[in-house]
């Protein structure tokens, strides 16, 4: 056995005894990473999750993203955009209507979005206890992903009280990734998958700007379009880890095609304008890993500007940014390419921070088996090495 392989092997077996959010042992694109590679390198956004796991049938949670410490008053430049509609993300209208978000962000299952959007109502009037007296009302913004083949979904688990906690406890810094939080329940490509997050940064010359992203990848049963690092892992592994079922069932609708919501924070001061044009390019990270977006699919996407703020005064008037957005096309392009990137990377991280699950029924979704994908990746050129 030669040198070299003794020590592939040696770095294998590290990376598979690592935890389920260990850091992806390749890098996606030529951009760096910030820090954390998450989300939550952009300056002030907060994140928390709540995952609840109950007997042998209830497998979902919820994913609070926090774009500011108060966003009813500090309104951040927004824009969404439905890449295919076969979902959810409630208080869009109006994001499209004003360019701005006033609201957390709130990602969960199908049928719980209601609830979920009871208890941003509730957190929001404890922070603006005017709202709905003398204030305006909010319109959460809450979206929402099928997890009804690993959770029973008619428990609607998730109660309006359990998101006013974890909006209180959204922070700054790292958080788990995988199968945790609205990402309990969810799977992509028939592997167990869920909550995924990575961050691209520009370099100082062009303004040192940061992108970050959050998934909620939830894509579909089959394996063989899977692609990681450019490298087809899907196909070779298409008849191999399959969901196990018990009993047979019929997959239609979004249990087969599944799902994802994608959230893009960005410090580049970018207007609603520009932030849509920003949103487009995820669609390029999900392709390059093999998703198409099938016609059961809810592919939503959500992106804000941290920069560009619209500020609420005393009198409820709302006062339009004064920062200059960023006009250069030079730039414009390589925020366009850290969104694809980060997106795709946040794809990978999803799948490999998520370990197998059993969920209601006995049905079994593995978690994507990192010792025959490394082998792949290593025989294919890619450059291994842990970075987060």
């Amino acid at each position: 056995m030669s040198s070299r392989t003794i020590a592939f092997a040696a770095f294998l077996a590290a990376l598979i005894a690592a935890p389920a959010a260990a850091a992806l042992p390749f890098h996606v694109g030529s951009l760096p990473s910030g820090p954390l590679d998450a989300i939550t390198d952009v300056a002030g956004v907060r994140v928390a999750n709540l995952t609840i796991e109950r007997g042998s049938s209830i497998r979902t949670g919820a994913t609070a993203i926090l774009p500011d410490a108060d966003p009813w008053d500090r309104k951040l430049a927004a824009a969404f955009l439905r890449f295919n509609g076969n979902g959810e993300m409630t208080g869009t209208h109006w994001i499209d209507e004003s360019g701005y978000l006033e609201e957390p962000i709130v990602l969960t299952d199908t049928l719980d979005i209601g609830l979920a959007d009871d208890g941003v109502v509730s957190w929001m009037i404890s922070k603006h206890p005017q709202l709905g007296i003398t204030d305006d009302v909010p319109l959460p913004v809450v979206a929402e992903c099928d997890d009804q083949l690993l959770n029973d979904i008619q428990a609607r688990a998730v109660r309006p009280s359990d998101i006013v906690a974890l909006l209180n406890r959204a922070h700054t810094g790292q958080f788990r990734r995988g199968s945790v939080g609205a990402g309990t329940g969810m799977k992509a490509f028939g592997f167990k998958a869920g909550i995924g997050s990575a961050s691209r940064v520009l370099p100082a010359s062009m303004g040192g700007y940061r992108i970050g992203v959050l998934v909620n990848d939830n894509t579909g049963m089959s394996h063989a379009h899977l692609k990681i690092a450019g490298v087809p892992v899907g196909r070779a592994l298409k008849d191999r880890y399959l969901p196990h079922f018990p009993q047979p069932l019929a997959l239609h609708g979004r249990m087969s095609s599944g799902s994802i919501i994608i959230v893009i924070a960005t410090d580049a001061p970018l207007d609603n304008r520009q932030l849509r044009a920003l949103a487009l390019r995820a669609g390029i990270g999900m392709a390059r890993t093999g998703l198409i977006s099938s016609v059961g699919s809810g592919d939503l996407f959500v992106a804000f500007s941290t920069r560009y703020v619209y500020r609420r005064t005393g009198d409820f008037r709302v006062h339009a940014p004064k920062v200059a957005t960023v006009e250069s096309d030079r730039v414009l392009d390589t925020l366009y390419r850290a969104t694809s990137d980060a997106v795709e990377a946040s794809i990978d991280d999803a799948l490999w921070s998520s370990t197998t699950m059993v969920g209601r029924r006995g049905i079994t979704v593995y978690g994507l088996p990192h010792a025959p994908v490394l082998r792949m990746l290593q025989a294919a050129g890619v450059k291994l090495s842990a970075h987060r």
